[in-house]
Parts: C-alpha cells; structure tokens; sequence
C-alpha cells in the first residue's frame, strides 16, 4: 500500500513539473522582479535559418532591469533548390500592390551597406529603387554571404555554429570552428603551348568539395568548363558572357575582359569541374588558380573492441580506419598515408570488466603494451587459386592473430587482442570478368518473297573483351536457322470480310488456353500443367506459377519475388480425373466417392457465375456497344475464381448495350514502329502517320485529311532505338587509289577498330578489342585493260665484225588484260613504230687488213652478204657462205667457208643445225668448202659453217617449174645474222603470222619488221621471176632450156652480149632497203611502188652483169655506155624522172605504170614517197638528202638539197613549209625544177622543220625533214587550236591547244630529231610522268580522257648538244547533259512563296498547268565543261513578255503567267562542246472545287445520320490532288440528313443503384426496359416480347458488397519491461488486428481505410531507476612519463537498492569513462627508477646504451 502511495505522489510530482514555466521561477528571477521566460514562438522560416523569440513580463511596477524579449535561430536547414530567395519572396508579394498608380514586379536589392535589412526593391526592367518596408522579416540574411540575420529590424551576428552572437567561423575548409587541417592550399599556375594539332588543353581539375576557387587567365584565349557528378554525368559549360550562373548546384561568377578572365567559385563542388583552355589567338596565354582541395580520405577512429575477459578486469582497444568521404566508406590504410597532414590515430587502450571473478579475491591490475612490447598483429597466408576461371568466383586464405615477443619469436594469440585493427578478408572475389557469352549477328533476309520462308543468323562466342573465342556452353547457343513469314501473299487474295468480334469471355478464355504472355509488368506466368497423379480414378494435377517480368532493354525474362506480382495468383493445384481403373468399371472406392462427388458438389455450392459491370465501349465514337462482363465467383469471399470452377451451362446470356454514339472527330492513325535501322548505338524508327476521319462504321469507309484538322501536337514520325553500346568491331576506311592505271592491280584501305556509343559516337579502340579475322585491306582492281603496246626484244648483234653495220630487233603486240595477264594481239592494233626504232648503226671500229690479221684474235670468217638468183641452167655455181641462193633443180654447188687465224680442216658443217658428213650426195672437203650433188628438194636449207666460235650461214632455196620458189622449208630455221639467238616464244609466234605478200601483211611488216627476211626476199624474187621482157626471154619455159643449152658450155653463153646472166646477183642491203622505203609507203602505193622496186632492181642487176662483162672482156672495141643501153624492162614502165644520180639511193619515180592488161590508173590523190637512206654527203661543202631524215649543219656546209617526190593523178602540185609557215624563196633559198628545195649557204636561221605539201583536187600529203645546227635537239610545234567534239581519237603537235569531249583517246606527237638521237622526257604541270603511261618515242597517248586529264604537258629533247622543250594544252570538253534536279530552284521557291509553280525543263519535254494569274519557276538543269551559256526561247523566239533571270539564267521566273498563251518554253545550253535544248510546255487552266459527291452515312437509323458533301478538286472535269484548288476559296459544305428511321428493339438498362450495405452483404437494382430508338430520335417503349425475341432480359437485382464487416481490434498493453528511454521511463507495447464483428480474424487490407491504433506507448517502471556510479581513481602507474595511466570502476546501479544491474539499463546516459592518463610530465631530476616491467630483459640483451632504455630502466640500467 505504501509503495502504491510513494507512486501516485510521484507521479503528481512529475505532472506539476510539466505545467507552463511561467509558474515556477528561480530565485534570481525573483530577485529581479521578472517572471518566468514563456515559451519560444513559431519559427519565422521552415527552413535556411530563421529566427524564434521568447517573452517575459515584469511583475514590479517599477521597470525591470533587462529584455523581455530573447532569440535563438531555428529552422538551420537548407532550403530545397525551387524555394527561391526569402528576400525575393518579400519583394514579390509587393508585386499586386500599385506603386504610384503602376504595377510593377520587384526584385530584390541584396547588401545594401547602409541599412541591410530594409526591404528595397528594384523594379524589372527600370532603374527605379524602392524601400518597400522598413524591415525585412526575422530571420532574412543581412548579406548573400553571411550567416548573420536581420532581427526586429537590426543585423545580428550568427557563427556558423547557427547560435546568435556567436564568433565562431568556418575556416578554409569549411569546418566550423576547424583548424584547417581537413583540406589543403593548392596554388598554381598554367602557360598555354600553341600546337597545330591541339585546340584546347586542360589548365587543372578541381575535385568535388573544393572551396575557394579563384582563377584568372590572362591572354587572347578562352576557359570553359567541363563537369562530372559522382554519378557520372558529364556536361560542359562555354562560359561565353560575363554574369553569376549555376553549374551543378554551385554558384558560378564569371567576368570577362579583352584581356582577362576571372573565374570564381565559392564552393563546396558538387561535382568533379575540369578547368580547360580553348586556343583563340596567336600570343600565349597564362592562367592563375588558388583553391583549397579537401583531403577526401581521413582517419576515423573505431569503437572499442570487446574486453579480452569477462571478468577479472581485462582491456580493450580501439584502432583508426581510413574512410572517403567522397564515396562514404571505408578504404585503404594507403589513401590516407597519401597526405602528410593525416596523422593516424594511436590506439586507445582501456580496463574493462573488472567484475572480481567467483574463483578471485579481487581484481588483477593489467599494464597496457608499451613501444618495447609490439602489439600483436595480422598475418595470412598466400590466396588460393580462384574458384571458377570466368564469371566470378572466390579464392580464400587463412589469417591468423600474432604476437611477436622482445626477442623476436613469433607465436599465435587469441584473435582478441588483434582485433584494434580489422581483421584481412579471408575470402575474395576473383576473375570476375564475364565468361564467354554467345552473341548473335542480325539476321538474314528472309529466304523467300512471299509466304513462308527460313531466315538464317551468324552466332559468335564472344570473351568479355569482346573478342572471338571459344568455351560457351553448346547447350545455350542460340538457334542459328528459324521460320519466318513475308506478308506479301503468294497469291491473289481475297477480298476481305468483315471480322466477326470475338466476346470477351472467349478471349479471355483463349488466353487462358494459350498461357499467358510475358509483359514489361511483373506479371504471374503459369507453365502448363503436369500430367494426372494417377492413370485411373481421381488423382491430382500441379504446376509451376512463377512471378516473371520482361526486361525490354535485353529481352530477356527474368524471375521475381512472388510478392512483386499483383493480382490474384492462379492455382498451382487441382483435381483430376482419370476415368475408370481397368476391371472395376466405374465403381468407386467411398472415399474416391466422397472426395470426387463432394469437390463438385462444393465446386457447385460455393462459385457461380455473376455479371460484374460492361467492359469499355468497343468504340470512342460513332456508335460502339459495350458486353456484360461474366465473372465466376467465389460466393462466401466474393472472389474472382477460375471459369472452370463455374459450371459452363450456367453461364447466364450476353448481354450488350450501345455507347458512344457521337460522331467520331478527324483523329490520328498511326502504324507500327519499322524495325530499328541500327541494332545498337542508337538506330532509328520510322512509322507512318496520317489525319483521317471515319465516315462509317458499318463499311470501315475512311478519308484521309489535311493534318491541320487534326489535334496538336501530331505524334512524333521517328524515335531513337537501339540506345547502347555496340560491341567493338572493324571500321575500314576508303579505299585508296588502284597502284595501276589499267590491267589490274590492286587497292589497298585501313581498318581500325572502334566501338560505337550509345550516344552515336564512335571510340577508336586497341586493336586486340576487335574479333578476328580482320576485314579484308587489299582487293584486286576493277580497272579496264591496258591500251595496246609494243614488246620489243633486245638488239641483235650489230651486221659486221667491224667497221659500220646495223642492229635490228624484233617487236609484238600485246595488251595487258584488266586480270593483270598479258594476250598477243594483231600487229595493226598498235600505234604504228618508227623505224628507227627497229634498226640502228652500229660500230666495231675500223677492220684489220688482211694481210696484216692481228695477234691474239679471234678466227674470223669471211663471209659475202649477196643474194643469187640463177635465171638459166647450169652445172656447177660457186659461191662464198654468208648469203642467200636461188637455185634451179639439178645443179651442183659448191660452197667455200674462208676463214681467217682457223685451220681449215678443223671447219664443220651444219644443215638446219644437224651436223653433215660426207655422202655420195654431198662431199665435205677438208679444205674449207663442201659440194652437193644435183641439187634436189630436200637439198633447200640453212647451211653453217662452224671455225671455232665464229658460225656463217648460207641459205639455199629452189626455183620451180612455174617461176615460183618451192615453199617447202625445215621448221626451226633460226637466222643468227639477223635476229638474236634465242629469241622468246612469243617473237616465234608473231613470226608465225607473217606472210610474204608486200601489201598484204601486219602493220609492223609494213614498218619494216624483218622478224624473218628469207620470207620478204622470197617474195622479191618471186616478184622478180615474174617479170616479163627479160633477155632472150620467148614463150618456153624454163625447162625447155635444158635441151637448148644440153651441149653448149658456159663460156659460149658467155659470149652472148646482151642475153640474161647464168646467175643474177646483188647486194642483201639492197634488198632491205627496198623492204624498208616500201614499208614506209602509203596503203595506196603499196602495189605500184612494190612493181616499181622490183623492176628497179631488175634494172640495176643488168646494168651491173653489163659492168661486169665489159670488165671481164676487156674487149678491143668500145665501152658500153649505160646510158645508151636499151634496158629490156623499158616496154613495161616508162616516165621516168630525170633526175639521176650516181647515187645508189636515187629511185626511178614512175609516173604511169602500164598494168598488165594495159590500161591507165585511176585518179588518186596524191602520195609522198617515203625514202629511209641516210643523207648523202656529196662533198664536204654538199648535203643531198630526202624526206623522214634529219640534217646536221657544220660550220662548212654550204648546201643543202632537199628531194621531195611524190605520185598521184593529176600529178600534185609541190609546196614547202617552215615550222608551219610557207617558204619564202630567195636567192638562199631556191625552188629546184624537180620540186626539191635547195638552200645555200644555211645559217642559224634556217634550223627548222622543213615540210613538203603535195596537193592535187583530190585531197594532199605531207612530209617533214627536220634541219638542226651541230646536232642540238629540235622539236617540231605547232601553235593551232584543234576542237574535237565527235573523234574517238585525235592527234595533235605539240604546242598545239586541244580542247576535246571526254573518253577520247588523245595522241600528242613530238616529232622530234639532233644527232645524236635526242631522248624525249614528257611532263604534266611541270611534272614528270612515269612508266606507266603510254609513251612510245615522241608519241604520248592518254586513254579515255576525262576531267582529271586537264593540265600543260610538255616534251623535252634533250641530247649532249642541248635541250629543247614544247608544251600543248588540254582541256576537256562535256557537252550540256540535263541534270535530275537544281539546287537553286528549291532556294528560289522558298523566296518566292508557296503560290508559285515550278518545274524543270527536260529533252523530251516537261508540262506545267497553272491557273491564270499565277507565277511560274522554270528551272533549266544542265551540267557542262566548261559551263553552258543559256538562252530562254518562248515558242521558238527569244523573250519578250515580262520575266526575271535567276540563277546565272538557270532558272526563270513568269511573274504572270496570264502574260503569255499556251505555248512551249526552250532553254539552249551552249558550250564548245555541243549544245543542248529542253523544253516545257504551259498550259493555263483554272482548278475548281466540286461538290457533286456524298459521303456514307454516319448512323444506320435513328436521327443521328448524317451525310456530308464530297470535296474534291476538278481540272476539266478530272479530279487531281486538292493541293492545286488551295488558292480558291471552299464552298461550304452543308451536312444532309439520311437513313432517318426507325431502329430495331434492344435492351436497355439503366446504371446500378448504390448498394444498400457498405459490408455485410446488400442489394443494387436498374431498370431495364425494351425500347426502340425512333427516326426523331426518341425512345419509345415497346413490349418486352419485341426484345425478348432478340436476346435473353439481363438482370434488374444484385447483391453487392458481401464481405464481411471489419475493425481494428487491440490487445491488452504488455508488461512496462521494454527498452529504457529515461529515469523510470520504458515502453510497453500490444498487438492490433483486423476483425470482423463477430470476432474473425481477417486480412489488415479489409481495416486501412479507418485509422489504426497505436501499438507502443512510454510507461513508467521502478526497474529503469538507474545510473552510473563510479569508483576512485587507482593511483598512477607512473609518476612521469608518457605512459602513466589510471583506471576506475564504473557500476550502473539502481537508485534505491544501489547494487548493479546490467549495463544496457544505463544505456540512455552516456558511460563515464574508466580509464586515463595520469602524471604526463618530464622526468627529469627526478629519482632514478624503472618505468616499465621489461628492464631486466634489457639489461640482458646489454640495451641499455640505448636512449629511450636507458630512461625507462634508470633504476636497473643504472647499477653496477
């Protein structure tokens, strides 16, 4: 009863307390007549720091010394960033206020020095300044930064500790009250270095936290910003104009100058700011920067670690960790070691449980560890190896706690006295990088165009670098082939009918069917069901329910907590039945009985089906129904149930009701989304949207309209997707240009590797990022075939041994294929050659006499290059090896090979390179010569003569009975003295190809190609037997010689003076040389020079047997005069010039050839003969030369002849030229009767090009001899300008200006002489070309030129006298082309306004229809080099009517086309190139708007049908596109009623009443009524029947809100026994539930909407009547020193019984602390005695030397 009483009148003890403070006061409040301080007012602000006050009164009638008024700051919190400025917000209230009859809005005037906290304010946009109120509100800051605040009107001081009056300051760290230890200065300073490459630089980077940033750049260059959060977004600031901005919530001021710029920055960063740089002038820049950098990472100190024993007394430690305040968690020791300022803590050591122990008599003292006893320490073992090699895995060590002893020996401890410092991990993780992951490629296009089809992919495994690499699992590989289906029919299809809706019930029921479909929602997903548990009977069924959700980022479905998904989980379990077991039909056992027939029994009683409200209108307008919704439901929890748990035969009927019957509005139709263009970094998306309006919903009649009669904003027409990185991959670059020309070669191009961004961007990257194999870098060339060239063989060996001779060599044609193959080709097909190009002089120094051989040579044979023709029978000829011999059958020959420094019985013979011995048919002499026996057929052949290394042939062919030479000849016939040994194959071929017919063979033969000269002499003398008139010749033949001369000897022939030689002989050279002028002949001079040549040769073979025979004679009577000798060829060619010489290059000139059938020549135009001879010195003062030669004048040359002979009929008129220009006769130069050109005394002047014109009617010939000075190069130019617009080749001089279409193949001709041959060097703009262009000796020919082709090129002679250069410019001509489109004309209609009409003219002509009074844009797309001039015609004339030229005249503009009729419109493009016209046709017609059609109507009955007239745009009567009538005003459009009738009958029903109960079960009626909607649009109702015939009559009553009725329903308060919050003050708590009335538990949802009661409430109990009692100090361990500590005990004790009680009771206050140091003082002159307990240890190990022992052992250090 007692205790009872004690605790009421404490508790009224504590209620009086608790009263207002204004009752009780203190005695100096008394003293000073003040009541009580009331309590502290609202707070002026909620937040950034107000101000609050509290009253008093004074209770004396006299004045109180004093305030009665005190404030203290509150609300110190920050203000959210949107709250704004309090000052501001002041200001703005005054903003509906009228100042001098004008509103204004104010802005607020900050630190105003005078009187900061007055309330002035600046109006917005003005100068004017007004003082609103005398006082700013309590708590507004006295300036923008400062803490102190205005108070009734006065600044007050505020520290940064927020308390009033207070000094206390942040220093530079921000700290409050810190010692700037926590951050440091950083100072610095930045020089700009200009690079060509670099445009920016960083100046320095500022970490988050920094304070105090100041920064100032000097110079022409500009600073930005570049920032980026701790959650790593990144942004950039240009700092472009002077002004205060906010950058990541810090405040920015930034100034800038002409010169300067300053940049400052209060702080805290709250991000990472990159100061950069960006170069903007040439002179250096220089930036300044001070700001203090917080040191991010500091030591924390730990709590205590636990006692290291539980009684006895035992201590503790704490240890420091370091901690980042940047990411707020504990890091490593090294990041705090990195600051110098940083001093890491030393651990704190304390007694702890000194409770005695039940076995103690008290408690033991413990000296804590000092420097001379190391604290024991961590130490593990090396890791394991790691748990998996991918994918994360783990590897651990073992980590034990160690104590090292004074000696050094090492020992394990308990892991307690480690524990100041964290334990190291046993368990790390490892390799946690991504295993192999397979990664699949886009797919392939369908393999089919229409209907179904496969679609195939490339699926790679791909390392966590992104390489190619194996090790994924075979299993999880992605399919690489699957179906796909083109929606394109393969076939016609049908016409659509309309889709019958399927009910809601039977969807839903599908879905059910068909599982349900994993969304973006987390959603529960059921797997199909297991098989039955039994085969017969009943059994059951389960399945697996899961709660998934699609990522759509991956695609990929993931599993959820079941609690994620919302919405009643489907049942995982049911019954199931199997049918009857075998044998007991369909008998039961009572328990199977019971448990089918009661499930569906129970199935039948508790859930039936119900109809739960109308689904959503099927439509938003124009008339939609809305279904019934059916439901089965759980009849006792008023559930929704699984449809099968309802029985389906009671499903009550559909049930339907019209809705939305407005009509529709013109709304957006959008299709689908195409698929992404990218499948990463960032692709995208494009659909189809359109303004349409639905005219019908019976027919789905749609019309599309302008988008403006659609709502704003139109949905959007492309999106981004595909918004993530793409994995690293091969980026190449162009391909470079083909390393050839033509025929082939190859193009080379770059990869690098680099990723693409999710931000479109594209990262270059290592190569190892990127998979293999790499993308190919070279490709051969798609480049056309080279044009034609030559393949000439090497020289052969020069004609002699010594003195002067010639080398000749062979060429082929061939054209290198686009393959890089070469193919042998027809001789004409190439460019033809210059002969010098195929034989030249040459030297082997003077010959030795023969009397005279000289020593130590080589043998020599001295062969007789002659060629014999025997014309009549003979025994035995003679004849020297070294030449060629035609022969008549059956005569013997005998064939010497004399030979020099060679014994002539060591010579050797070959026939067709197979060696000969002697026979009965040929005799080989030891003497040096062989015989053969009558010759025969088989006898025809090469024969050598072998003396040493010297080798001759004698070639030997046989003349038939019809005057033709036997064509059968050894293959393999090689000719060492004219061609090399060993020729290629391909020269053989070529050689092959050749015929022996003059003008009929290759155009190389005709240039003097002797690849094989037996063949062309062949041909000669068969020519030459043809002949008719030689001597003694009549009508027999050669064989009737045989009986005429069979007994007459050879030197009676002899005797006959004019009869034909026995054999004719003449000189091989005499032969090339006719070869070689007949191949420089003209193709029409081919057959009559040819006769010509052989009956030239006739003539000199004769006059040489003359000479001859006159020699020989030597007869007493006269000397035959060869000119008076009647040739005996004179009856078949006469006319012969006069002009003979005893040169042996002069050429008798036919000028009528008698043919053989007697009848004159044609008429021919005229032909220059061509001669090869070299130039004929006559005498040292006398050149006598012809055309294609050159001329060399030395200092004694006094005259120059120059031949020019030419044929045609009429016979040509001779002309000469100079470099170009006629020849103007004097008394140098001088015009010879025979047309040549004669000049005496040459000087310098005279060098030059001399060219012989021949010209008749028919058409004229010319021919250049070129005359140098001393041998110096000169180059034969023209100055003329040729235009080609239509050549596929052209050729022109150099020095010539040619201006040509493109693909033309263009020769330039530098024709070219000096002596020595001077070498000819080609340039284009001054650069030198390569090989690889086609030059062939002076020729330069450029293939298929286009635009890149234009330029100078030059020909440069050069030889040791000098050189010489001449250019010709090229320019390449397009002619006019029409272009798809002008750039211009789309700029042109922009001006001009969307009323005007354009279009472009095109060749086969364009159409334009405008309405009168409109203006046109005509618009002419050429394209052209050099650029078109254009002419505008109207109907073929030029312009007249009013117009405008845009555009350099490309485009034309009718202001009016009213101006002109229908007519055609003509623009003429002109160039040197050609011209080009195209043409447009106007046609002025008017566009009208037609109303003559109707839409469908809206509504099938009733009065809501509606039908609107049909706009459409007419020209002529034809409907065309409305945009053309958009200048003519609409009519407007009325709507017309239709289908105004009766509707059939229907249901209808009105909404459901309010249910009659809230719980507990009521009941909800409607009316329903059969009613038919009438034409009026009324309804009316009719009899049920009407409807009943239609559908089932819904329902009119329901029962509504059956579930139970719930409240909160609390427990009884617990025990007073929970947590101690203060003195006698703890908590109790109780239970609350949800219930229904009669008492059921029920779920806590069913009771949230009534508020609940509390579950914990404060109470008092004796048992938290606690606190801390604490013991004397022990006495010091130390009497100086550093290391003196002294301990106490502290006890929680109750307050009435005083004995202890557990710690945690206490827990409220904080703990006194049990532990110090004590007597940290020097300890000097003082008494000399130990500190520490180790000194007998130290003076053991002699350590007392040492300082710091020889202090702390004085006492045992110091004896003896």
């Amino acid at each position: 009863m007692e205790c009872c009483r004690r605790t009421a009148a404490g508790a009224l003890l504590v209620a009086a307390l608790l009263l207002s403070s204004r009752t009780a006061r203190s005695e100096e409040d008394r003293d000073s007549l003040w009541d009580a301080w009331g309590s502290w007012s609202e707070c002026s602000r909620t937040c950034g720091g107000g101000a609050s006050y509290s009253l008093r009164r004074c209770l004396s009638s006299k004045t109180c010394e004093g305030r009665n008024i005190r404030y203290r700051t509150c609300s110190n919190v920050d203000c959210p960033p949107e709250a704004g400025d309090f000052r501001a917000q002041q200001c703005s209230a005054h903003n509906d206020v009228k100042y001098q009859g004008q509103l204004y809005e104010w802005l607020p005037v900050s630190n105003d020095p005078d009187n900061p906290c007055s309330l002035k304010c600046q109006a917005r946009g003005t100068a004017l300044v007004v003082e609103l109120a005398p006082k700013v509100l309590d708590g507004t800051r006295c300036y923008t930064e400062s803490l102190d605040m205005c108070i009734s009107g006065l600044c007050q001081i505020v520290g940064c500790d927020h308390q009033l009056g207070s000094a206390i300051k942040e220093d530079n760290c921000g700290v409050c009250n810190g010692d700037g230890s926590t951050c440091r200065l950083v100072r610095g300073q930045y020089k700009s270095q200009l690079s060509a490459s670099k445009l920016d630089d960083t100046v320095v980077a500022i970490p988050y936290g920094s304070r105090q940033i100041r920064l100032m750049l000097k110079g022409p260059d500009h600073l930005y910003l570049e920032t980026k959060t701790l959650q790593g977004v990144k942004s950039e600031n240009s700092l472009s104009t002077t002004g205060s901005f906010l950058v990541e919530n810090s405040s920015i001021d930034f100034q800038k100058f002409p010169d300067k710029e300053i940049l400052r920055i209060s702080g805290p960063l709250t991000a990472d700011f990159t100061i950069k740089i960006h170069y903007a002038g040439a002179a250096d820049s220089s930036v300044q920067f001070i700001f203090y950098q917080p040191i991010i990472h500091r030591w924390r100190e730990t709590d205590f670690f636990p006692c290291s024993a539980s009684c006895g007394g035992g201590y503790q430690l704490t240890s420091a960790e370091c901690f980042d305040l940047r990411s707020n968690r504990v890091v490593a020791d090294q990041y705090c070691h990195y600051y110098p300022e940083n001093i890491k803590p030393k651990p704190k050591l304390q007694e702890c449980n000194l409770d005695p122990c039940p076995a103690s008599d008290g408690y033991k003292q413990i000296m804590p560890y000092d420097l001379y006893h190391p604290l024991p320490r961590w130490e593990s073992t090396p890791w394991t190896s790691c748990s998996s090699s991918c994918g994360g895995g783990i590897q651990s060590r073992s980590v034990s706690c160690v104590e090292e002893d004074i000696q050094g020996h090492i020992s394990p401890v308990e892991e307690w006295k480690c524990m100041y410092t964290p334990k190291m991990p046993v368990v790390q993780p490892c390799n946690i990088f991504d295993c192999p992951k397979w990664l699949a490629q886009e797919w392939s296009p369908c393999t089919v165009t229409c209907g179904q089809g496969l679609r195939y992919r490339v699926v790679l495994c791909i390392d966590h670098r992104g390489m190619h690499t194996g090790g994924c699992s075979t299993k999880t590989k992605p399919h690489i082939k699957e179906e796909c289906v083109v929606p394109t029919p393969c076939y016609k299809p049908k016409e659509k009918l309309p889709v019958e809706a399927k009910l809601p019930w039977y969807k839903q029921a599908q879905e059910l069917e068909e599982g349900t479909a994993v969304s973006e929602e987390p959603s529960f997903i059921p797997e199909a069901w297991s098989t039955c548990s039994v085969t017969c009977g009943v059994g059951s069924q389960m399945r697996l329910v899961k709660c998934q959700v699609l990522l759509s980022f991956s695609q990929s479905v993931a599993d959820l907590p079941m609690d994620e998904c919302e919405g009643p989980k489907p049942v995982s379990h049911r019954a199931c039945y199997s049918g009857p077991c075998s044998g007991e039909a369909a008998e039961h056992t009572p328990e199977e009985t019971q448990l089918l027939h009661g499930s569906l029994q129970e199935f039948d009683e508790l859930y039936d089906w119900e109809y739960d409200g109308f689904t959503e209108c099927s439509e938003s307008c124009g008339g939609g129904v809305q279904e019934a919704v059916v439901t089965c439901l759980n009849k006792q929890t008023r559930e929704i149930a699984h449809e099968t748990l309802c029985v389906s035969s009671r499903r009550p009927p559909q049930l339907l009701k019209s809705c939305s019957l407005d009509p529709c509005p013109p709304r957006w139709e959008i299709g689908n989304w195409s698929t992404c263009s990218l499948t990463c970094g960032v692709g995208l998306q494009t659909r189809d949207v359109f303004c349409s309006h639905l005219l019908s919903r019976e027919t789905n009649e749609t019309v599309i309209l302008a988008d403006e009669l659609c709502s704003k904003p139109k949905p959007s027409l492309v999106q981004a997707c595909n918004r993530f990185d793409c994995p690293p991959s091969w980026y190449p670059t162009e391909w470079q240009e083909c390393s050839q020309t033509c025929g082939g070669g190859v193009q080379k191009r770059d990869t690098l590797c680099k990723q693409r961004l999710a931000d479109g961007s594209l990262l270059e990257l290592p190569e190892t990022f990127c998979p293999t194999p790499r993308t190919i870098t070279q490709q051969a060339c798609k480049n056309e075939d080279c044009p034609n060239e030559w393949l000439l063989s090497d020289w052969t060996q020069c004609s002699v041994s010594c003195g002067e001779g010639t080398q000749s060599r062979n060429a082929i044609c061939r054209k290198m294929l686009k393959t890089g193959g070469f193919v042998i080709i027809n001789s004409s097909l190439c460019l033809p050659l210059p002969f010098s190009s195929m034989i030249r002089p040459c030297s082997l120094g003077p010959c030795a006499r023969h009397n005279r051989p000289g020593h130590k040579q080589s043998p020599y044979i001295m062969a007789v290059k002659q060629v014999y023709i025997q014309t009549r029978k003979q025994k035995k000829l003679h004849f020297i090896v070294g030449g060629y011999a035609y022969l008549l059958p059956k005569t013997s020959v005998i064939l010497r090979c004399p030979t020099r420094r060679f014994r002539k019985s060591m010579i050797t013979w070959e026939k067709d390179d197979k060696r000969l011995v002697s026979s009965a048919h040929i005799t080989i002499a030891p003497f040096g010569y062989m015989k053969i026996h009558h010759l025969k057929p088989s006898d025809a052949g090469t024969y050598t003569c072998t003396a040493g290394p010297a080798r001759e042939h004698f070639i030997i062919k046989l003349i038939g009975s019809n005057k033709k030479i036997i064509a059968e000849q050894p293959a393999g016939i090689r000719e060492e003295a004219v061609r090399k040994a060993g020729l290629n194959d391909a020269l053989r071929t070529e050689d092959k190809h050749l015929n022996g017919i003059f003008f009929n063979s290759s155009k190389a033969e005709k240039q003097g190609h002797l690849a094989n000269p037996s063949r062309w002499y062949d041909n000669i003398v068969s020519r030459l037997l043809q002949l008719r008139g030689w001597p003694a010749e009549s009508l027999e033949s050669w064989e009737s010689q045989e009986s005429v001369e069979r007994n007459a000897s050879s030197e009676q022939d002899q005797s006959q003076e004019h009869s034909l030689p026995f054999t004719m002989v003449t000189e091989q050279k005499r032969l090339d040389d006719i070869i070689r002028n007949l191949s420089q002949q003209p193709e029409e001079l081919k057959d009559i020079y040819s006769e010509y040549l052989v009956v030239h040769l006739a003539h000199e073979v004769f006059r040489s047997y003359l000479d001859q025979q006159e020699s020989v004679l030597n007869a007493p009577r006269r000397k035959v005069d060869s000119a008076s000798v009647e040739y005996p060829f004179h009856r078949r060619v006469s006319g012969f010039t006069s002009s003979l010489r005893t040169s042996s290059a002069e050429t008798f000139i036919p000028t009528s050839v008698d043919l053989a059938n007697g009848l004159h020549r044609p008429h021919q135009k005229p032909a220059i003969l061509r001669k090869i001879s070299a130039a004929q010195q006559l005498s040292a003062s006398e050149v006598v030369t012809h055309l294609g030669q050159t001329v060399v004048l030395a200092s004694g040359t006094l005259s120059v002849l120059l031949h020019c002979e030419a044929v045609g009929n009429p016979k040509p008129t001779i002309s000469w030229a100079k470099n170009g220009e006629e020849v103007k006769y004097n008394d140098r130069l001088l015009l010879q009767p025979d047309d040549s050109l004669q000049i005496l005394a040459p000087v310098e002047a005279d060098v030059g090009f001399y060219a012989c014109n021949a010209s008749n009617a028919l058409g004229s010939d010319s021919v250049s001899i070129a005359v140098t000075l001393a041998g110096k190069p000169l180059i034969k130019a023209s100055r003329a300008t040729m235009i080609n617009t239509e050549s596929p080749a052209v050729t022109v001089d150099i020095g010539s200006m040619l201006k040509t279409i493109q693909k033309a193949n263009v020769s330039i001709n530098c024709q070219v002489a000096g002596v020595p041959e001077a070498k000819v060097t080609w340039f284009k703009n001054k650069v030198k070309l390569s090989s690889t262009h086609h030059l062939h000796n002076g020729l330069l020919l450029i293939a298929n030129v286009s635009l890149s082709d234009q330029g100078l090129y030059s020909c440069k002679a050069s030889n040791p006298h000098g050189e010489v250069t001449e250019s010709s410019q090229l320019l390449v001509l397009e002619p006019p082309r029409p272009l798809p489109y002008l750039e211009d004309l789309t700029a042109a209609i922009s001006s001009a306004g969307p009323s005007t009409h354009s279009v472009l003219t095109s060749p086969s002509g364009t159409k334009l229809t405008v309405s009168p009074g409109s203006s046109a844009l005509i618009g002419c797309a050429v394209d052209g080099h050099p650029t078109p001039n254009i002419t505008w015609l109207y109907s073929g004339e030029p312009l007249s009517l009013q117009h405008q030229l845009l555009a350099a005249g490309r485009i034309l503009h009718i202001l009016n086309v009213s101006d002109f009729t229908d007519g055609e419109f003509s623009c003429l493009a002109q160039n040197e190139a050609g011209s080009l016209t195209q043409v447009m046709t106007l046609a002025i017609q008017e566009y009208r708007w037609s109303m003559d059609k109707l839409t469908a109507c809206s509504a099938s009955c009733g009065h809501r049908g509606l039908q609107l007239p049909q706009l459409r745009c007419l020209l002529d009567g034809a409907e065309v596109n409305t945009s053309y009538c958009r200048e003519t005003p609409q009519p407007p459009l009325q709507p017309l009623a239709c289908n105004r009738r009766d509707c059939p009958s229907r249901w209808m029903v009105t909404s459901w009443s309010p249910c009659t109960r809230s719980c507990g079960g009521g009941l909800q009626t409607r009316r329903v009524t059969c009613q038919r909607l009438t034409a009026k649009g009324s309804s009316v109702p009719v009899s049920s029947e009407a409807c009943a015939q239609v559908s089932k009559r819904p329902v009119d009553t329901q029962s509504c809100n059956r579930q139970p009725c719930a409240e909160w329903a609390a427990s009884s308060w617990g025990q007073c026994n929970g947590p101690c919050i203060g003195p006698r003050l703890a908590v109790q708590h109780r239970q609350i539930f949800c219930q229904t009335k009669d008492g059921i538990s029920v779920s806590s949802d069913q009771c949230s909407s009534l508020p609940r009661p509390l579950s914990t409430q404060n109470c008092w109990t004796d048992a938290c009547g606690v606190h801390w009692r604490v013991s004397l100090w022990t006495v010091c361990t130390a009497t100086c020193g550093n290391y003196g500590f002294q301990s106490r005990r502290v006890d929680c004790v109750h307050v009435r019984t005083n004995r202890p009680v557990m710690e945690h009771h206490c827990s409220w206050r904080p703990r006194p602390a049990n532990w110090q140091r004590c007597n940290i003082t020097p300890c000097e002159n003082v008494e000399c005695r130990d500190t520490t307990r180790y000194c007998e240890k130290v003076k053991q190990l002699k350590l007392c030397q040492l300082t710091q022992f020889k202090s702390r052992c004085c006492g045992t250090c110091g004896k003896s």
